[in-house]
């Protein structure tokens, strides 16, 4: 099975060389996860009315300045002075609430301005509350409206704040890097020694994800970063409060005329319960209601039609797939075609930024796919990597037509289109709009392979007069706006979020899209690849509910291994008895989770996890024993559900085997599994009276 798909997996998103990592260079236990968390009832996990005014209070006073609150949960200086300690300096008005929806979906907006009397610095505070998600959000926007340059701006901190908190523990988990235990889940104690985290080389999620769950005593705060760039977190502890500082990582800079900044975007989601579940799970239910895009369905399945490797022409890639019937097809939604379908010279990496079919594979053009996939009642999925522009390609002639319109940096392969650059932001979005729309393209596909920040860096040298993370920012808001235009000028159009898997996942990412291709781990047939898929969708769950990758089924254990929202098929696994299952169970990933077992990526331990709706009346386990696990028998104990409420509870195997159990039994005393020799996976299934 796994050579059939290797087509698929060779350069699905990354160029790079793929390195098999030996499990034997895993540093022995680091991602054997000793994290246990206690059992919490339905009750406790539904947001309060205390919640909800606890968020509200906290919003009012520190960004809408009620009772002429005067310290601030953002801070910057200008020319050396701190906003903070000359907020006199500033003469400030708040605008009203706008209605439920009109900016974001399900929350309220405020703007707060900030206009600086010895300069002509305006800095505008864009505020949302969400109010029955008991979450908050803000981004801070500063723009020089006079003529002449603006003082330095520095120290621009989008969030520079403290909380009281108690005790308090941080859970924060790993990004994504091409490694088995990608997401994986930590647990620290905070101390007054800030523990930082930032983003490796300009990719925001390739060390680690910005999302925190400070969990105290009785209350907690779920903290959310939106930056795709070099974003840094520093939390740290004092007596009884916590302190958080979140920020651009470098930027030190004065603004032209008319020019304007923006900070990272910060979220807060406010719990009270000393468990840290209920933070997550009030996070996860904010994300999917309030922050994905709201033509996102709940399940995607994709089959691979062209990959990176493949050289078959139209008529060629026709006349194979019109071999299947409705029984394939009825269980697809978008036909795949990943990297290669423009002409190149070695490889499909070799001429990125020429978009425009080869000729001599699809002579009509890729409107032809998508019309053909509409026969079998599916959309079309096509690649792209804009950014990146290879030498004498389409895009790198006419970025040499044009002043600033690339940057480049002598030694390097790599050539960046300069998104910083409004015009060639502009160009941009024209063209690949057009370019959906005239070819019929229903989720367009975006990758990232390679680092920016010595891009960005290059940049502020050659064309910024030395002004540190200035293209950074500009480029990051131009993104942005790139995805938001091609979305306003495509009607329906989804966006699968892939930079060299899983590497820009921040907030202001999963506001625009979803990660179908969340590792490139996938991209190889790894000894462990079940066990790092099952691990990977254990730890990603915590924070954000949709993600997926391929889809394996050369087993029972295999296909279960790879049980997930996002999905893509093969033309190898449709033939397997286990293509199109657990489309029921997918389907039931969106809402609250709750891991089962400590977190472990090594064959020796068990792994569970817990998918249910937030009314708790339906959900599933997904148990998986692994290979070298010794014990004969294991108890699966359930989370977040009722008490007082009767369940029937069947394994999937056998659905005519129903047992009726309490909450309460299913808390305390579990379901006992017998376990067979070698692999299994187990399904529960469970379900109120």
């Amino acid at each position: 099975m796994f050579k059939s798909i290797m087509s698929v997996f060779l350069a699905i998103s990354s160029f790079f060389s793929m390195v098999i990592m030996e499990i034997s260079r895993l540093p022995e236990n680091k991602y054997n996860s000793d994290i246990v968390f206690e059992s919490i009832s339905a009750d406790e996990t539904k947001i309060s009315n205390e919640e909800k005014q606890k968020c509200r209070d906290w919003f009012d006073k520190n960004l809408l300045f009620a009772d002429g609150c005067d310290e601030l949960p953002y801070d910057f200086s200008i020319g050396g002075k701190k906003l903070s300690k000359n907020i006199d300096d500033w003469n400030i008005s708040v605008g009203e609430e706008s209605d439920i929806g009109d900016i974001y979906t399900g929350g309220k907006t405020s703007f707060i301005n900030l206009r600086h009397e010895a300069s002509s610095l305006v800095a505008t505070v864009e505020a949302t509350i969400y109010e029955e998600n008991a979450t908050c959000e803000w981004t801070v926007y500063i723009k020089n409206e006079g003529e002449e340059n603006s003082p330095v701006i520095s120290n621009f901190y989008a969030a520079d704040t403290a909380f009281e908190i108690k005790k308090a523990k941080l859970y924060y988990s790993k990004g994504s890097k091409d490694e088995p235990y990608d997401f994986a889940l930590m647990k620290k104690n905070l101390t007054a020694v800030p523990s930082n985290f930032t983003s490796e080389d300009g990719r925001a999620t390739d060390t680690y994800l910005p999302y925190f769950n400070i969990s105290g005593k009785d209350s907690g705060i779920v903290l959310g970063v939106g930056w795709t760039g070099l974003w840094r977190t520093d939390i740290s502890k004092a007596v009884n409060e916590v302190k958080v500082r979140v920020k651009q990582e470098k930027f030190k800079a004065y603004l032209l005329p008319g020019e304007e900044v923006r900070s990272p975007l910060v979220s807060l989601s406010f719990y009270n319960n000393e468990n840290p579940l209920k933070g997550f799970n009030i996070f996860r239910s904010w994300i999917s209601n309030c922050v994905y895009p709201a033509n996102i369905p709940e399940t995607m399945t994709m089959l691979e039609f062209s990959g990176p490797m493949h050289t078959q022409t139209a008529e060629e890639l026709f006349a194979a797939a019109d071999g299947y019937g409705e029984e394939v097809y009825g269980k697809v939604d978008y036909f795949w075609m990943d990297a290669g379908w423009y002409k190149y010279n070695e490889g499909w990496h070799d001429s990125v930024g020429s978009w425009v079919a080869n000729p001599e594979r699809f002579p009509n053009g890729i409107g032809e796919v998508s019309d053909f996939a509409a026969t079998k009642g599916c959309g079309l999925v096509l690649w792209f990597e804009p950014e990146r522009v290879c030498k004498d390609s389409l895009f790198y002639i006419k970025g040499k037509e044009n002043d600033k319109w690339l940057i480049e940096i002598d030694g390097e392969d790599n050539i960046m289109w300069n998104l910083a650059n409004d015009n060639a932001t502009d160009y941009l979005i024209d063209y690949i709009s057009t370019f959906l729309k005239d070819n019929g393209v229903s989720i367009y596909r975006q990758d990232f392979n390679f680092s920016p920040d010595i891009f960005w860096n290059q940049a502020d040298k050659e064309y910024c007069d030395g002004r540190t993370g200035i293209t950074e920012n500009h480029y990051v808001s131009n993104l942005y706006r790139y995805l938001d235009g091609l979305c306003k000028n495509v009607d329906s159009l989804i966006i699968d979020n892939c930079a060299s898997g899983g590497r820009r996942l921040d907030l202001e990412m999963v506001r625009r899209s979803v990660p179908v291709w969340r590792s490139d781990y996938n991209c190889n047939p790894h000894e462990d690849i079940l066990e790092a898929t099952q691990f990977q969708t254990f730890g990603i769950s915590f924070w954000l509910p949709l993600s997926g990758t391929v889809t394996y089924s050369e087993s029972e254990y295999a296909a279960r291994s790879s049980i997930m929202p996002l999905t893509l098929e093969t033309f190898g696994t449709i033939h397997g008895e286990h293509y199109g299952a657990y489309i029921d169970q997918r389907s039931m990933m969106n809402e609250s989770y709750y891991p089962l077992s400590s977190g472990s990526y090594y064959s020796d331990r068990m792994l569970a996890m817990q998918y249910s709706d937030y009314s708790a009346q339906n959900g599933m386990a997904l148990v998986y024993k692994r290979a070298d696990v010794s014990e004969n028998e294991y108890t699966v104990k359930l989370n977040g559900i009722d008490p007082e409420t009767v369940y029937s509870v069947y394994d999937y195997d056998t659905p005519e085997n129903i047992f009726e159990m309490t909450g309460t039994q299913l808390m305390t005393n579990g379901i006992r599994l017998t376990l067979p020799e070698g692999e299994k996976a187990f399904i529960i299934m469970f379900s109120a009276k």
